[in-house]
């Protein structure tokens, strides 16, 4: 299998972060988006200004995910980050998501974050789920009915949390950084 790099976005990486992204959107299965946003809105939701930062994940020259850190809330609540994380349906199962979540946990404990949190992460997105708590994440509360799924109907949206915090206090994610 080749080998995934991932970097921080650059301009010419749109194309294909939207390529990937609008069949995600359309669906309308894990996000609370829109599924008629255009490329447009799209381009703006996911290429916020700083301190965003957005990664792609690349596999043989192809953007194969993308995924966007940022504060969870601006001023007091700046210490702890949030990030969304999309992949290609067609890349599933090579380790993109992982590999891609764990550099976003690795730059959020770079960057001195404190702790992460998700949330809004769609209660039948098992894989996700499966995928977060494996990288010691917990769900602290589901918000009940809050997502109409287009095929399971109203389900429930998980609030998802870890720290980035070391014993001693120092900040590292627990992961191979």
């Amino acid at each position: 299998m080749a080998e995934v790099t991932i970097r921080t976005a650059r301009p010419g990486d749109w194309p294909g972060i939207w390529n990937l992204m609008e069949p995600i959107v359309r669906a309308g299965e894990t996000y609370c988006w829109d599924t008629g946003t255009d490329e447009q809105q799209a381009r703006e939701l996911w290429l916020e200004p700083a301190p965003t930062e957005v990664f792609v994940a690349e596999l043989d020259g192809t953007v194969a995910g993308t995924a966007q850190l940022h504060p969870n809330r601006s001023g007091n609540g700046s210490h702890v980050a949030n990030a969304s994380f999309m992949t290609g349906a067609q890349f599933s199962g090579r380790g993109i998501a992982r590999a891609l979540a764990e550099h976003v946990l690795a730059e959020a404990s770079r960057r001195g974050y404190r702790s992460m949190q998700f949330n809004a992460v769609v209660q039948t997105n098992t894989r996700a789920v499966r995928l977060w708590e494996s990288l010691g994440f917990r769900i602290l509360a589901t918000v009940p009915e809050a997502f109409d799924h287009p095929v399971a109907g109203l389900t429930g949206l998980h609030i998802m949390y870890r720290s980035l915090q070391r014993p001693g206090g120092r900040t590292g994610t627990g992961v191979e950084e």
